[in-house]
Order: C-alpha cells, then structure tokens, then sequence
C-alpha cells in the first residue's frame, strides 16, 4: 500500500490518515508513504517533514516515508513534474497493489501519463470540493481515466458534498474519523500536569481552541467569543494551539487587538497562545470545553472528538457533521460571540453531569472501528470482491 501525501503540516486530516497508515501496518499491511513537499510554508509557520509529528510516528514504526523534495509556499500543487519526480513517483508506485491519496490534491501527480496503473482511494476530509481549486477536477479527472477505486469520506456532509460537485454516488463510502482510545481519555494526573505547566489554577474554566491560523477556522469569531467570555469569567483561560496560533503570527497578533480593543488587559490574563502542540492529550484533558468556530470546509473535525474523548464539552458552529457528532454530548451555536461565551459558561456547569454520556459514546469513536473499516475496503479492492470501474490500459 503507497499513501500520497500533499506534504507533512499540521491538521486534522493528516493525523487521521497517518494513524490509519499505522493502523493498517499493525494489521500486517506493508505501508509507504510517498510526500510531494518536504517543507510546507503556511498559517505563517515553516513546517519541515522531518520535524512533523505524524512523519516521526510512521518513521518510528518502521513506515518508510520519502519526499520528492518540493517546498510549498502557498501556490498549490503545480502539475509541472520533473523527469525525476516521476521516475521517483513510478518506483514507488511500481511496489504497491492499492494506491491512498489523502485528499485530492496529490491527484496532480498520480494522474501523470506513464505512471504504473493502479486503483486509487482518494480519502476526502473537507466538505467544501467547490474551494478546493483543480483539486476537484483532478478528481474528476481521475474518475473518469478509471482510475479511482473508490473515495472514502471522513462524514456524512463530506459523502453528500462530493456527490453534489458530480462525484458517482456508487464511489462513496463513509467510514467516520476514530481515535486512540488509550491515548485519548479522561486523565487526572494529566489535567494537573499540564495546568500546573501553563500556571493555570485547578479550579480555573479552560476553553481550549484546537486550529491552524486559517479563514475557515474563523479565528476573529473565537476571539470575539473569549472576549466576551473572559468579561464574564475573569478566571476563565482560553488555549489556542495549532500552526500559527502564536503571538510571532502577524495576523493573529492583529486579530487579537481587533477582537480586544481597550480591553488588552482580559487577552493578557485569559489567552494563552501555544502554537503546534505535540500533547493534546494533555490538553484536552485539562481543558472544560472544546471548541469550534469554523465558518465552512470542516467534515468531522479531530478536535472536537479528541476534546470530547478527555472529558471536554464540544461547542461548536453548525459546520460539516459537527451538530451530529457533538448530539446529547455538546453545544451546537450560531456564529454569534454572545451565544458562544454562553454556550462556554454552561458547559463549563454541565461537564459533570455529562460525563456518563460522554463515556458511553466511546465506542462510537474508535479508531479500531474505523481502521477496520478502511482494512475491509483495501482487501476488497484488493481481491476484487468491491465494484470499481475497469482500468484501461495503458496507451
């Protein structure tokens, strides 16, 4: 199995699909993964492969990861391949019964005539195709030479999007995100080491914002939400993790004195800005809330099953499958930042007496549920029991 990665940055999609990666080798799958870029330039971070979290975890494990050598800076992916480019994308093709393209985008590359043939599942994890650029006619594209297998779709809103944009009905599957339940768990010792590590008092209301400095996260609404918020709770703390979500981040740092103002004092007392975390865990569990303020694109956001996994009460905008993952567990509000400083203030009170509900949904949130998921599809694939269209053959 040859997974194709745009390139190693932070986000939800990639921590998703390095685990499934992971999860498929501790199945006995013999895993790679091929990267177009090497350094990502975004959300006003540089982000080298080799510093990445999930390149760290499938390196360590024993996943061999290779990149073509790209430094993205913000242009998408260019079509214009190098003879060495393609010759290095066909060794690793060549080696590989069923190729993984996480998302569309590296579709610009595997649909490059002279490459080996190969059925391809494209894992999509937005539910927004009409901002994705050429990304959703390389989909297209490749649907039509034959070449996709099938598309696995992170959500409900994900599978109803793509089907909209022209993708057949019969290519989409729907296998939910999971995660580590191990890992992601309600932990007391972890919530006083990580509120003693940031000064936080014990009894002390977290709101922890998990994002990348991107217009679909809607960074001025969570602002304008923990400002009004932190007016009312002057305990309160709002964490904001993720790439760019550091005081070095110009936007951000203009952000903040526009949602702020002459109230400068609440964002130095209540906002603490953490950039990339390699701990959520840790924070999750110290937090009381989870939350979400995106404005489009997201499926079925990480953050909010991760968050509701340690113990914290998701709120969130209506955005993707976001109002049914968080259903009898969470908030879901309008983008208003009075209706959200709220929605913060109650689940704050009501963190307790949903604890129950939020173990009981456990299961529902596995990431063994969902790897062997993804295992089904690839060996039908595989052995032909799974109806894809025919591969032509190669001219």
């Amino acid at each position: 199995m040859l997974s194709v990665y745009e390139g190693f940055f932070s986000g939800g999609a990639r921590i998703v699909h390095s685990d499934i990666v992971l999860g498929l080798r501790e199945g006995g799958q013999h895993q790679r993964v091929l990267s177009l870029y090497g350094e990502v330039h975004r959300e006003a971070t540089r982000q080298r492969m080799e510093d990445d979290t999930c390149y760290r975890a499938l390196t360590g494990a024993g996943v061999g990861v290779t990149s073509l050598g790209r430094t993205f800076t913000g242009t998408g992916v260019s079509a214009d391949f190098t003879g060495p480019e393609l010759a290095e994308t066909a060794r690793a093709m060549a080696e590989a019964d069923v190729l993984l393209s996480l998302k569309e985008q590296p579709l610009a590359l595997l649909n490059q005539a002279g490459l080996p043939r190969r059925p391809v599942v494209v894992c999509l994890h937005r539910s927004d195709p009409e901002n994705q650029g050429p990304a959703l006619d390389e989909l297209k594209a490749a649907i039509a030479d034959g070449t996709v297998a099938a598309c696995v779709c992170c959500a409900e809103s994900t599978r109803a999007a793509y089907e909209a944009a022209g993708v057949p009905a019969e290519l989409l599957h729907v296998i939910p995100n999971g995660v580590d339940l191990v890992r992601f768990r309600p932990d007391a010792a972890r919530r006083v080491a990580l509120r003693t590590e940031l000064g936080i008092d014990l009894d002390a209301p977290v709101v922890v914002f998990a994002a990348r400095y991107d217009g679909m996260k809607n960074v001025p609404l969570l602002l304008a939400a923990a400002r009004a918020w932190l007016e009312r709770v002057p305990e309160g703390r709002v964490l904001m993790c993720g790439a760019g979500m550091t005081a070095a981040n110009p936007g951000l740092a203009a952000d903040v004195t526009a949602a702020f103002g002459a109230r400068r004092d609440l964002a130095e007392r209540g906002l603490r800005l953490l950039g990339v975390r390699r701990d959520m865990e840790h924070l999750y569990a110290a937090a009381d809330v989870v939350a979400l303020t995106s404005a489009w694109g997201e499926a079925a956001p990480l953050c909010l099953i991760e968050g509701m996994m340690c113990g914290a009460i998701p709120v969130t905008t209506d955005v993707g499958d976001s109002a049914a993952i968080v259903a009898g567990l969470g908030t879901v509000t309008p983008p208003d930042p009075q209706a959200i400083a709220l929605a913060w203030s109650e689940a704050v009170a009501s963190r307790e007496a949903l604890a129950p509900a939020l173990l009981a949904a456990r299961e529902r949130f596995s990431r063994t549920r969902m790897i062997a998921s993804y295992a089904a599809l690839l060996d039908g694939i595989h052995v032909g029991s799974v109806t894809r269209p025919t591969l032509p053959e190669p001219l």
